[in-house]
């Protein structure tokens, strides 16, 4: 079964304060028949979750005030069976640390392309299942 009929009727968040990555990923999704919804800010994802329950959280690790990392520690206390994936330029050792103690279900290196973002959510959703 293809990965985009698995995650149809999910609630699917993106938080990336990059424009071209929202807009692009947001018309990605829509191509293949899913909806995502997206926001600039940690502080904007933040309200979202807080009406909102999402399947699926991604977000970049470096954001303007909040960064990823504490915004998807704080969605996990919120939303503790969202899946959640990290997109990040700043792939360090301790960035990577971090990710797996809070339980982050993957992370995807910058710079990506869709084929990546369509692994990433195949292999989440098969670990999970």
């Amino acid at each position: 079964m293809d990965i985009f009929d698995r995650i149809k009727n999910m609630k699917i968040l993106l938080v990336d304060d990059d424009e071209w990555i929202r807009d692009s990923l947001s018309l990605f999704f829509e191509t293949e028949g899913c909806n995502l919804l997206t926001f600039e800010t940690a502080e904007e994802g933040m309200e979202a979750v807080t009406h909102q329950v999402y399947d699926i959280v991604i977000s970049d690790y470096k954001l303007p005030g909040m960064d990823g990392l504490e915004f998807l520690r704080r969605v996990k206390e919120k939303q503790p069976n969202a899946l959640e994936i990290l997109i990040t330029a700043y792939a360090n050792c301790e960035i990577l640390k971090e990710a797996k103690i809070l339980g982050i279900k993957d992370i995807i290196p910058k710079p990506f392309s869709s084929e990546d973002v369509e692994t990433s959510l195949t292999r989440i959703i098969e670990k999970s299942a």
